[in-house]
């Protein structure tokens, strides 16, 4: 479970003792496709460490339709807001497959919280979340719906949320998927997606979309307007 968990960067970068105890204190929790997590307007719980498969944040607009905030892969640690200021849950969060997750105790959370370390690790962590939703504000104002295809995309490269270092060649995401992530209809998607076909930046593929040049991906994504 530490090797598996530790290969996310941010639990991966905390002290030895603190990732111990974390796992010391968490139990294990499995939701089957289609279980939540939590919801909208739910009291503050746990600390949630994704132990294993694909878990959906996202919200209802007012007319039903469902926007997907990111899908979190294994090794992502969520919950941090709702503990922080004791406000209700911001989002749902909804398996997508199989789940496993591991589930910290507020107070558990609230002793580690005691040390250093732990405090500026979760900091790091705030900010890392600040700084993703500050992008796609900056997207949906200033870039093409082109650009907001390709950026996301090169997130998804590097597990979204995970911002792994190491990108990857193939984006496990279906396209209905990706469209509720930026809030754009099927059509308008599936014609952009065809534009970066053209241009050999994607190739689509069966619920997945297969990267061939990052490089002309970022070139796509840099563009304003």
């Amino acid at each position: 479970m530490m090797a598996r968990m530790s290969a996310n960067p941010w639990f991966g970068a905390l002290p030895l003792a603190d990732r111990q105890a974390l796992l010391a204190s968490s139990e294990v929790l499995r939701l089957r496709p289609g279980e939540m997590l939590f919801r909208q307007g739910d009291a503050p719980g746990g600390f949630y460490g994704l132990l294993g498969g694909l878990l959906k944040i996202s919200s209802l607009r007012e007319d039903g339709r469902e926007a997907i905030l990111v899908v979190l892969e294994a090794g992502n640690w969520i919950g941090e807001i709702s503990l922080m200021d004791g406000e209700p849950r911001t989002h749902d969060a909804t398996a997508q497959s199989a789940v496993e997750v591991l589930v910290v105790p507020q107070q558990a959370f609230a002793a580690l919280m005691q040390g250093a370390p732990f405090a500026r690790a979760i900091a790091g962590l705030l900010a890392a979340r600040v700084r993703s939703l500050y992008g796609m504000v900056e997207d949906a104002a200033l870039r093409s719906t082109r650009a907001r295809v390709a950026r996301r995309l090169l997130l998804l490269s590097r597990g979204d949320a995970t911002l792994s270092p190491k990108a990857r060649p193939v984006v496990p995401v279906s396209q209905e998927a990706l469209a509720m992530m930026l809030g754009i209809s099927r059509q308008t998607l599936s014609k952009e997606l065809k534009a970066l076909v053209a241009l050999g930046a994607v190739n689509l593929r069966y619920r997945r979309i297969e990267i061939n040049s990052a490089a002309r991906l970022k070139s796509i994504s840099d563009t304003s307007g």
